[in-house]
This record gives C-alpha cells, sequence and structure tokens, in this order.
C-alpha cells in the first residue's frame, strides 16, 4: 500500500472513532444521569431500547435485512428511520415494525425509494456528522447535548430538545458545512 493509501486509511479510521465519541455523552459516576441533557436517565434508556428492537426487527426479516439499509435513531421517543429501501411497500414495513416497539412516541419515516447507499457515501455522511457536532460545539450557549446529529445522503437531520432560537442557529451553522444537501429540523421544544 503506498504511503498516501495509508495515510487516508488512518484518517478514515479516526473520523469513524470521533464519531463513535462524539455521540457518547458523560455519565455521572453513578451512571444514574446523563450529564447536560435535557432527556431523562429514564427516557435516555428507552431511546436506546426503541433503537436496539426496531434494528432487531429489520435483522430478523430477511427481505428487509437483505435489500435495505436503514438507520434507526430515536431522541425522546421519537423515532428518525432514514436509510434506502428499494420499495415503498418495504419502507412502510420497517416504520409499521417500528411502531410495534413500546414506547415509541412518533415516527418520521424519511427512508428514500432508492437501493442501499454505497460504503463511499455513508463514510461521506459520517464525516459531515462528525464535522456538524464539532461545529455545534464551538457555539456559545448552544446546548449542543441536547442536540443530536444524524446525516444520510448529505441530508442533516437534527433532532433535540431546544428552544426555537437555538434550533435556528444550530440550523444556520451546519448548513455551511461543506457537504451538506439540506438540514431537517426535528426538534422538540422543551
Amino acid at each position: 500500500m503506498s504511503m498516501k493509501l495509508i495515510a487516508v486509511v488512518r484518517l478514515l479510521a479516526l473520523l469513524c472513532c470521533l464519531q463513535a465519541l462524539a455521540g457518547c455523552a458523560p455519565l455521572t459516576a453513578t451512571g444514574a444521569a446523563v450529564s447536560g441533557d435535557r432527556r431523562t436517565t429514564g427516557t435516555v434508556i428507552d431511546d436506546e431500547q426503541i433503537e436496539g428492537k426496531a434494528a432487531k426487527f429489520f435483522s430478523a426479516d430477511a427481505e428487509l435485512a437483505q435489500a435495505c439499509h436503514i438507520n434507526v435513531t430515536s431522541y425522546n421517543q421519537q423515532v428518525l428511520l432514514t436509510g434506502e429501501c428499494p420499495t415503498n411497500e418495504l419502507r412502510a414495513k420497517a416504520a409499521d415494525y417500528t411502531s410495534r416497539v413500546a414506547k415509541v412516541r412518533h415516527i418520521f419515516n424519511e427512508i428514500a425509494i432508492d437501493a442501499p447507499s454505497p460504503l463511499s457515501s455513508r463514510t461521506n455522511d459520517g464525516l459531515i456528522t462528525t464535522k456538524a457536532r464539532a461545529k455545534l460545539l464551538t457555539i456559545k450557549d448552544l446546548p449542543e447535548s441536547n442536540i443530536k446529529v444524524v446525516t444520510e445522503n448529505g441530508v442533516v437531520y437534527l433532532m433535540g430538545l431546544v428552544d426555537t432560537e437555538s434550533g435556528n442557529v444550530a440550523t444556520e451553522a451546519v448548513r455551511t458545512i461543506g457537504g451538506v444537501a439540506k438540514v431537517v429540523k426535528l426538534f422538540e421544544h422543551p
């Protein structure tokens, strides 16, 4: 492998690690509360369980697992489905499975009718998400721990519990990032 290719691979690995770390919120010593998050600890746990249970439904359905690429993101028991399915029937099936998960309050079904995206596109989306999280950290008085960033095919979805002004500031900041095709606000107001 050339030195340039090795450097690119290392950079991509580092960015993936940073993306994973950026999604981690600090816990208190007892693990009982998530620092800075407006959701209750119970709701944070519910969100994690919703994501896991929906993903299990998808992987248990052979047709859905083979034909689609689906991401499940839950914030305050509101679920965002992103990715691609080749038919509207499979897209609807994913939403139906998600609706069966306990404590789901609302589903935003943003799954595109398309073939699953290539790894290169997903890697670029991960990079955009990392840049968006980093950008939000630089904004004074923005409660970034209350904002979840999801990117799919260049479209950035912002979820969370923030006031209107903070949501608008976050949206405008993310719009300036290279590679962002569109920003979709899915905020709830506290």
